[in-house]
């Protein structure tokens, strides 16, 4: 007998929230199934939001850099660590950032880099998010995935020094050191 999981839509998993179903609970929607998330060792916190300041500071004016904020997609509301989005911060008052509203996303991974590096990143890749990095803290490096298409990312670098340019904002350099220290 075959058994049928039940897949959830995002307004299904905000009504859960708004229900109080899902409370004290670390979760994220992926491909509409609710994915119970690893807690974060106390280095990941620090990479992620001493990340998220270096970049406010580069893209002040450019763009708004959410920390550990929930992005929408068409069946998914992953809560990447960085998401670096259009301004202004006000367009979301009454909704997450979506797919057109997104330069990169950034995720720091230790325990969970197997999920960023494969089911994050076709998610990224599907929903068409031009640029995707994911700083590994086992090496100390940082992923680069950029070209979606068909579901995964194309062009995929890695680099553990030296500085990097993203896409959107050729302008930018950012020294890897200040995000993988």
């Amino acid at each position: 007998m075959l058994t049928t999981l039940a897949k959830w839509s995002v307004a299904d998993y905000h009504q859960m929230i708004t229900a109080g179903i899902l409370r004290d609970r670390a979760v994220e929607l992926l491909n509409g199934d609710i994915v119970e998330m690893p807690p974060e060792p106390p280095h990941h916190y620090t990479t992620a939001k001493r990340g998220a300041k270096y970049l406010e500071t580069l893209l002040a004016g450019k763009a708004d850099v959410r920390f550990n904020g929930p992005i929408t997609l068409a069946d998914s509301e992953p809560e990447p660590d960085i998401a670096i989005v259009r301004l202004p911060e006000t367009t979301y008052r009454d909704r997450h950032p979506t797919p057109a509203d997104i330069f990169w996303l950034i995720e720091v991974a230790k325990t969970s880099l197997a999920i960023d590096l494969e089911v994050k990143a076709a998610l990224y890749a599907t929903a068409a998010i031009p640029e995707y990095w994911v700083i590994d803290l086992t090496v100390p490096q940082l992923h680069i995935l950029r070209q979606p298409q068909a579901g995964q990312y194309r062009d995929i670098q890695t680099r553990r020094e030296g500085t990097l340019t993203p896409l959107v904002f050729p302008d930018i350099t950012i020294a890897l050191e200040h995000l993988l220290a």
